[in-house]
């Protein structure tokens, strides 16, 4: 089994950049945005997210982060491995008219998007929803289509997506595989 990388630290640094710009492009600066991680790669890479706007924008209030846990929420609980549930963390005046930016590394079948809204919905009422994800590799399951992709990558359903970061993996990339591989993460 040999992974083959797609994406290295450079790679994942320039698409969260771009995703950074086309985030306060589409809601026309940071106010009353709040970016959302589905754990565990997602809260990270939300925390990135929202650290490049507010360097990319010093002057204006720098958008809330927070992290948004699903587990309880899927539809496949019984079917598959759950991991334990995380804390859920919202920003100090909630999520209630804001735009909230939902971020994860890998879309596959909307499973845990479609959980998220669940989620969401019993926190508070959003302005609007958008979804950020670092790699898009196909395959829905529910209609669900991300606002922002770092990239698509067309894969088979028996390949695996392993995306790794440095604070929880020690070192940032992606890469595909055939699917016997376990580490890192994969949606």
């Amino acid at each position: 089994m040999m992974a083959r990388a797609v994406l290295s630290q450079a790679d994942i640094s320039r698409a969260l950049t771009r995703i950074s710009h086309e985030i306060l492009e589409s809601n026309r600066g940071s106010s009353d945005l709040v970016i959302l991680g589905i754990p565990t790669r997602g809260v990270i890479l939300a925390r990135r997210i929202a650290e490049t706007i507010a360097r990319i924008e010093p002057d204006a209030a720098p958008p809330q982060a927070g992290a948004l846990d699903v587990t309880m929420y899927r539809d496949d609980l019984t079917r598959t491995r759950t991991r334990t549930p995380q804390p859920t963390e919202l920003p100090p005046g909630g999520i209630d008219g804001k735009t909230v930016v939902l971020v994860d590394d890998v879309l596959y079948s909307g499973r845990t998007i479609r959980a998220a809204f669940d989620a969401l919905s019993d926190l508070g009422r959003a302005r609007a929803v958008r979804l950020a994800v670092l790699v898009d590799r196909g395959h829905r399951e529910f209609p669900i289509r991300a606002d922002f992709v770092g990239k698509n990558l067309p894969s088979s359903a028996r390949e695996r997506i392993n995306v790794r970061l440095m604070e929880i993996d020690g070192d940032d990339a992606v890469a595909i595989d055939d699917g016997a591989a376990t580490e890192g993460g994969e949606a």
